[in-house]
């Protein structure tokens, strides 16, 4: 790290916890972020002042007016512009030393694989169940760590996957894909400052996994109900009949 570096990252670099040897893992690590809306926008923020050395951003829609009411990543003057475009700007203007890459469309099959498969770890800020499993097949495949949010309402969940252990759940043993969950936020609404908690949050993850500091939501997920500010901490095992984690074809 040069002396611009040590001076932008010196209040992690303060932490026991993090130290230099956990700014460098962030430094030389590669995030792949599916999703610039409500969630993506607080995560990409925090991870790109954060220093990851290279983030790649996946969204393949335009920023709409109606968008800016949670997406604190763009302005009005983002509106017609691609997310991946108006956030890549936004995140330069905060840390110009970091890679970023736009991918401006829907990452499907092959693609998403390879994505995953090159990124140190994946998070998950879309808004449809589809495409969270998508992800996470792509996730337990690649052996690649996942770090998943969802939010609607005032109410909101998170929870770490990592596939390299072989003792923790994927996303998969939370939800079935009998479509029986097929909320969305454009049909029942949410409240700007819950995205905010848990986009928050989902950098946090993402910091202590590829850091190693502290103990990360792998195993468990973590409630919050909005109106009346309380927690849950729902332990998560892992379902020895999961058709995705516990299925040969993703085993070496």
């Amino acid at each position: 790290m040069n002396d611009e570096q040590l001076l932008r990252y010196s209040r992690q670099i303060m932490l026991p916890s993090i130290d230099i040897e956990g700014q460098q893992a962030l430094l030389d690590s590669r995030v792949l972020i599916i999703g610039m809306g409500g969630l993506g926008s607080p995560v990409g923020l925090y991870l790109a002042a954060a220093g990851i050395g290279h983030m790649v951003i996946s969204d393949f829609d335009e920023v709409d007016l109606s968008n800016l009411q949670r997406q604190i990543v763009h302005t009005t003057d983002s509106i017609g512009l691609s997310k991946v475009e108006s956030a890549k700007q936004t995140f330069h203007a905060i840390n110009p030393l970091i890679k970023i890459t736009a991918i401006n469309k829907k990452l499907e099959g092959d693609e998403l694989l390879d994505q995953v498969k090159q990124a140190n770890l994946v998070v998950d800020c879309c808004d449809n169940f589809e495409t969270r499993f998508a992800i996470n097949d792509a996730c337990v495949e690649a052996k690649t760590p996942l770090v998943s949010g969802a939010a609607i309402r005032f109410e909101g969940q998170i929870s770490v996957f990592d596939s390299r252990d072989e003792k923790c759940p994927c996303y998969n043993c939370l939800y079935p894909r009998d479509g029986a969950v097929t909320q969305s936020c454009s049909e029942n609404g949410v409240i700007a400052p819950i995205t905010g908690i848990i986009g928050s949050m989902q950098a946090l993850e993402t910091i202590k996994v590829l850091t190693g500091a502290g103990e990360s939501l792998q195993g468990r997920v973590l409630l919050l109900d909005g109106l009346s500010m309380e927690w849950q901490s729902m332990q998560l095992p892992r379902n020895p009949k999961c058709p995705t984690c516990s299925n040969n074809k993703f085993k070496d």
